[in-house]
């Protein structure tokens, strides 16, 4: 070694899972010249583990630093001591032993200069709350066009000789990933996680450093000092007043990377986002002292927005901004008002930049160009056909998935709702939700009064 679930995913009409087709590297195509994360290949990824009791001993182990050795075969080329841990949280959660569950793969984990095609960790999801598989994928993808975002794509994973089907590829938020981004890669990463209390959005707490390592999760060692500029960058979006706090965060945060990562959360309702509980996003803290929002842990978006602590807004009130809290409450479909969240103060950095007028206008133009140029059915069906080309046989094929194929069909373009059961709520098909997410922003009062 180095150093359980809600039924069998507890969502509708699952097939009982079992073991898939035998699969060997000499069946596979091989793209030893491709790299990682190329959009339109699936490679297949090899794992061979010692024991063939493998995912219950992973099972023991999760949520610890115990990670399973094993060897990893692609292209062709073996990776040996590569560590596996199931990852993840709701998404293992409903997934039952025998079906696909999150996993990480740790090449570095015995060999610290190990890389696969210059990476050292992936992040395979088994698109829990997703029956198209596609959401990941498309949320990434348009927000690259705009803002620093992981890159992501579909492997196949075959363990111990027996196919597991699909997984979404996705890259880690690590030092990789700031090279990708970031002239100067060195900086200070925070990843936020889950936070029911909903107050992890950069409100300011005061200036004790222990109160925000409650909510924050530092990923390198940054020290006493990256702590307190984040406290400082808290504090400044607490007590600078509009009229002043453009220019007093122009040396400290991103605001333009800012306020896309706000609109695209939105647009594409991210249920698991910041207008919704402010957590579940990573922070970047350059080599110049300026901080960045990365999005992270976007499965639940594409669908009707489900609210969240004290209604989508957070405090309650009209115009789609305070409705039903929790998942259990009646979901506001396409409805989610582009300024959901903006009154609620424990959401700090979207309630702030928009008490400026000129940045509410900027993110609202934002809001306006991404339902223009990625809601639009006519661009986004050809990007979600390629993808279904490249799947469709493996998923049809694949024994471990949690979700029917027709629920994947569903999904794409089934009019209004998948199959009951299918997803929580019934929830929309990408293209129904593209069509009328579309045409509520474009026709929102505040859009429309706004000048691009």
């Amino acid at each position: 070694m180095f150093g359980p679930g809600r039924g069998p995913g507890g969502r509708g009409s699952r097939e009982p899972a079992k073991p898939g087709p035998r699969v060997s590297p000499e069946q596979v195509n091989s793209y030893p010249n491709v790299p990682l994360y190329e959009a339109m290949v699936l490679r297949t990824l090899f794992l061979e583990f010692e024991d063939a009791d493998w995912e219950a001993e992973m099972a023991d182990f999760y949520h610890t630093d115990i990670a399973l050795p094993a060897t990893l075969t692609v292209d062709g080329k073996k990776y040996p001591n590569v560590g596996v841990n199931f990852r993840g949280n709701t998404s293992f959660m409903m997934a039952s032993p025998g079906y696909k569950r999150p996993l990480k793969l740790s090449i570095d984990c015995v060999d610290a200069d190990q890389r696969l095609y210059g990476y050292k960790t992936l992040d395979l999801l088994n698109s829990s709350e997703d029956p198209t598989s596609l959401h990941t994928i498309l949320y990434y993808q348009i927000a690259r066009d705009y803002t620093p975002a992981p890159k992501a794509n579909f492997v196949k994973v075959v363990i111990n000789g027996e196919s597991w089907g699909i997984y979404v590829n996705t890259q880690s938020f690590d030092k990789e990933f700031a090279k990708d981004w970031f002239p100067e890669s060195k900086g200070v990463r925070w990843k936020v996680p889950v936070n029911f209390r909903g107050d992890s959005g950069l409100t300011y707490v005061g200036d004790n450093i222990d109160e925000y390592k409650r909510r924050y999760e530092m990923k390198n060692d940054g020290g006493d000092k990256a702590w307190q500029s984040l406290v400082a960058l808290c504090r400044t979006l607490k007590e600078t007043p509009p009229d002043k706090l453009e220019e007093a965060l122009k040396p400290i945060l991103n605001v333009d990377h800012a306020l896309w990562y706000l609109a695209i959360d939105n647009v594409l309702t991210n249920n698991d986002g910041l207008w919704v509980r402010a957590s579940d996003f990573g922070i970047f803290r350059d080599a110049k002292g300026l901080f960045h929002l990365v999005p992270h842990d976007v499965n639940e978006t594409f669908s009707g927005a489900m609210g969240g602590p004290g209604g989508p807004g957070g405090r309650g009130g009209p115009g789609g901004r305070g409705g039903p809290g929790g998942r259990g409450g009646q979901g506001l479909g396409v409805a989610l008002d582009p300024l959901a969240g903006a009154d609620d103060p424990n959401k700090a950095i979207l309630n702030r930049l928009l008490a400026v007028p000129s940045l509410k206008a900027r993110y609202l133009d934002h809001v306006r160009t991404i339902a223009q140029d990625w809601l639009d059915w006519n661009k986004l069906k050809p990007v979600v056909d390629q993808y279904r080309s490249l799947m469709e046989k493996e998923l049809e094929a694949d024994t471990r998935k949690l979700y029917s194929v027709s629920a994947f069909r569903n999904g794409i373009d089934g009019g209004d709702e998948t199959g009951p059961g299918d997803r929580p709520g019934g929830e929309m098909s990408l293209r129904a939700f593209a069509d009328q997410r579309r045409e509520y922003l474009l026709n929102h009062p505040a859009i429309k009064k706004s000048t691009p």
